[in-house]
């Protein structure tokens, strides 16, 4: 017996599939439906048959509600670091045989997540598409043979390896998908708990598999995907050059950039997720700063980073003089598809060699537009809580903004976050 939820879901599925089946102009008579069908070839047959097998006959089955009830087993980032590395490889087996177990369970408990969405938002085709992800990796996951030799662990480590390429896109599909269903959403608090997580188990999957696939290969100063010297200035050195040609790219110039602060701090820690966060803090800043200063763009005020390392956390503050947030956004920023793109009224920016670059399918640095989907903040304050630690920012209205980022350290000497 299906639960009320599978069964609307399968509904909503089969609805689409044959919707995806059938062309517009087909559509009219049974007669020319069948003919569209005939007209499959062998290979969009197959696919739609794998489709319905991952939506349908595997919600025939009770596998995922009997793993949604296990709780999960999360680690902390020093039991990674200093679990050791033997030289027979059993560290690789180990932490394969650990994902064996983990990964299902943490996937069917998003798959609940998703069977708990309002049916007419679970339905929309492109979250409709990521839930499918989900079940199909589940169906993957649950049914490879336990690990217990390499072999079978090179076999498991490509299929990991293939499910995080399969998922890399699903954040922004999530974007795309509820940015469209958002007319139908009467319980924001509803989606904001789905959104923060989904998107910090998403997180939580990658890291533990990206780690062990790491431990496949020898790298200085690295333990999986841990960095035991990383080096915060780098890091951010990085983001601040990508930053500038983003900028650069989108209004012609670019803000200057002044780092200080405990630049020399070194540390272990997970570099993944500040590859997320702070680009999304830095960009804010810059185009904060380039769209208040158009007029004299070079004498525009510099964005300050400063770095603040402690035995017990580091802290990332970033500030701009870009003009601060108006005080009836203050309260939204950290909302889900709250996004201040298209406020710049300036026609240098909305029209002309500005808007063009604004508009512009982007080849460049980055790619794609600079901002506009309003997941950037709230995904990196999600993030920064996963991580033990906080996001927050002040506002002087008229001047600019102060956004504190604050993470604990993973060196063992104080209590961390779990993965």
């Amino acid at each position: 017996m299906l639960h009320g939820k599978s069964s609307r879901f399968i509904l909503c599925s089969r609805s689409l599939l044959q919707v995806q089946n059938l062309s517009a102009e087909h559509l009219p008579t049974a007669s020319a439906a069948v003919n569209v069908t005939r007209a499959l070839t062998t290979l969009e047959q197959a696919e739609a048959r794998e489709r319905n097998r991952s939506v349908t006959s595997f919600y025939n089955q009770s596998a995922i509600d009997a793993v949604s009830e296990k709780p999960l087993v999360r680690l902390s980032p020093t039991t990674l670091l200093y679990s050791g590395k033997s030289p027979d490889g059993n560290h690789i087996l180990r932490s394969a045989q650990y994902l064996h177990k983990e990964l299902p369970v943490r996937v069917a408990h998003r798959i609940l997540a998703f069977r708990g969405l309002p049916f007419i938002v679970g339905c929309n085709p492109t979250i409709l598409q990521v839930h499918e992800l989900y079940i199909r990796a589940f169906h993957l996951l649950s049914e490879f043979p336990p690990v217990t030799d390499f072999d079978t662990e090179q076999k498991y480590s490509a299929m990991v390896r293939d499910l995080l390429d399969d998922h890399k896109d699903v954040v922004t599909m999530l974007a795309e998908g509820f940015k469209e269903s958002r007319r139908h959403i009467k319980d924001e608090s509803l989606v904001r708990k789905f959104l923060d997580n989904t998107l910090t188990s998403r997180l939580g999957i990658r890291m533990l598999a990206e780690h062990h696939l790491a431990l496949h290969h020898d790298r200085p100063y690295h333990v999986g995907i841990i960095n035991t010297q990383m080096q915060l200035r780098k890091v951010i050195d990085n983001w601040i050059d990508f930053g500038k040609r983003l900028c650069d790219h989108k209004y012609g110039y670019a803000p200057n950039v002044k780092l200080k602060g405990h630049v020399n701090a070194t540390f272990p820690y997970i570099q993944s997720p500040l590859d997320y966060i702070l680009p999304e803090l830095i960009k804010n800043a810059m185009r904060a700063t380039a769209e208040s200063n158009l007029d004299n763009p070079m004498n525009a005020p510099d964005v300050s980073i400063t770095i603040a390392n402690n035995d017990t956390d580091f802290i990332i503050k970033i500030g701009d003089r870009g003009g601060g947030i108006p005080h009836q956004n203050f309260g939204k920023v950290f909302q889900y598809h709250f996004t201040t793109s298209g406020s710049c009224t300036d026609e240098r920016v909305t029209r002309g060699l500005f808007g063009e670059m604004m508009n512009a399918d982007q080849q460049g640095p980055g790619g794609g537009p600079m901002h506009g989907f309003g997941f950037g903040l709230p995904t990196s304050k999600a993030y920064a809580e996963y991580l033990g630690g906080t996001l927050t920012l002040q506002s002087m209205q008229g001047i600019g903004t102060d956004v504190y980022l604050r993470l604990r350290h993973i060196d063992g000497k104080v209590e961390s976050f779990r993965i």
